[in-house]
């Protein structure tokens, strides 16, 4: 697990600015921010984090930057984070069947406690014989 990726990623802007490059194949720090509601000194730290972790590689083109997705590395990303959900899937699964066997074992127990309503039921039966 790469926690360098994961902290790139789990920021929510650079998510949407990825999401943005991918759609429009290349940008700027100033043509994504024209589409965020951030800087462009803001979203240039953003691309920086995003090219460090290599999930966008930059292209000098005049006097700006043009960043593209790495596709490999977006897919490991996506592999990981596939990875991630079936391990918290599974985990998951786990505490809820542990949690209805408790819940069956509380009613069954429950059915033959003193004070259910069958208890109750069975003992004002044997008040109407007396």
């Amino acid at each position: 697990m790469d926690d360098d990726l994961w902290s790139a990623v789990g920021d929510p802007t650079r998510r949407r600015m990825l999401d943005l490059l991918l759609n429009e194949g290349s940008g700027t720090a100033t043509s994504l921010s024209e589409h965020l509601p951030v800087t462009r000194q803001a979203v240039a730290k953003h691309l920086a984090v995003l090219d460090r972790v290599g999930l966008v590689h930059a292209t000098t083109a005049g006097r700006e930057k043009q960043f593209r997705v790495d596709q490999a590395q977006l897919a490991r990303a996506v592999a990981q984070l596939t990875d991630v959900g079936a391990a918290w899937d599974s985990r998951l699964q786990r505490i809820k069947r542990i949690a209805e066997t408790i819940q069956r074992r509380k009613d069954t127990d429950g059915d033959s406690a003193p004070g259910t309503d069958t208890d109750t039921d069975a003992d004002a039966d044997a008040d109407q014989k007396q």
